[in-house]
């Protein structure tokens, strides 16, 4: 029954400048060495949510690559976070958790945003990922995915949650709400992280990034339009106990996803 200990980064984007949202992020997290087990950053965390994909996509051999090992090297932490990335003529909002042996994980996106015209732009995942590290069971997931609780369902095979956003404040009651009904409906811990600022088509996001208990309540959340980073433990223990005493996945629904 392993603790772990969570940060998450509410961060004002720069917006489309990689170098600088590197440079800014590290500035961020760089003394919670010894401090925490896992640093969660926001989607695109190095260009915004930005359409511009062959200008600014990395591959699998780049600099923020080499930021994202080093970095979780570093610190001694794992790191989740997602980029643009492009593989051979495909671009994918891809949502990555680096241990801190320098091993990478990986999701990519499934639920483009069509609204926002990133469906035309990238290419959608087809494989949810569980990641396991310390002895949670991680599911990677990624913004849009927060509405489509179907992707999401837990059969029994994973313990939290991380959603990486770029989530405006205009749809922030959405954003609040859905993240407790993931909890709750799963049985779950679910990390929601969102960006702060003004993007580059002047959108306006108010961050709400939290930790929710799998009984649907914050445990710990950021101050809304605030750039900030803090750190909050999770128990397995509550988390199992939970289950026990109140079994609701051992009625859930079998069901199969078509691809």
């Amino acid at each position: 029954m392993t603790n772990l200990r969570v940060s998450i980064v509410q961060s004002d984007l720069i917006w489309e400048d990689v170098s600088a949202n590197l440079s800014h992020h590290y500035e961020l997290i760089k003394n919670l060495k010894g401090k925490t087990d896992l640093i969660v950053l926001p989607e695109m965390f190095t260009t915004g949510f930005s359409l511009q994909v062959k200008q600014l996509a990395q591959t699998m051999n780049s600099k923020t690559i080499d930021w994202l090992t080093q970095t979780a090297r570093e610190l001694n932490v794992a790191i989740s976070g997602s980029v643009i990335i492009q593989e051979n003529d495909n671009f994918y909002n891809r949502h990555f958790f680096v241990h801190p042996d320098q091993k990478i994980n990986y999701y990519d996106k499934r639920h483009l945003f069509r609204m926002g015209d990133e469906h035309k732009r990238f290419t959608a995942g087809s494989k949810q990922v569980i990641v396991n590290y310390k002895n949670w069971r991680i599911n990677l997931l990624t913004c849009y995915d927060l509405r489509f609780p179907v992707w999401s369902r837990n059969r029994n095979n994973y313990d939290l949650a991380i959603y990486v956003a770029n989530w405006p404040d205009s749809r922030k009651f959405v954003w609040n709400t859905l993240l407790s009904a993931r909890a709750i409906e799963n049985q779950i811990y679910v990390i929601g992280v969102n960006r702060v600022g003004i993007d580059g088509m002047n959108l306006n996001y108010s961050g709400n990034s939290k930790i929710i208990h799998p009984k649907g309540h914050a445990i710990s959340e950021i101050e809304e339009y605030k750039q900030n980073v803090i750190t909050t433990k999770i128990l397995k223990s509550e988390l199992e106990d939970f289950r026990k005493a109140f079994p609701v996945l051992l009625d859930s629904d079998r069901f199969e996803i078509e691809y």
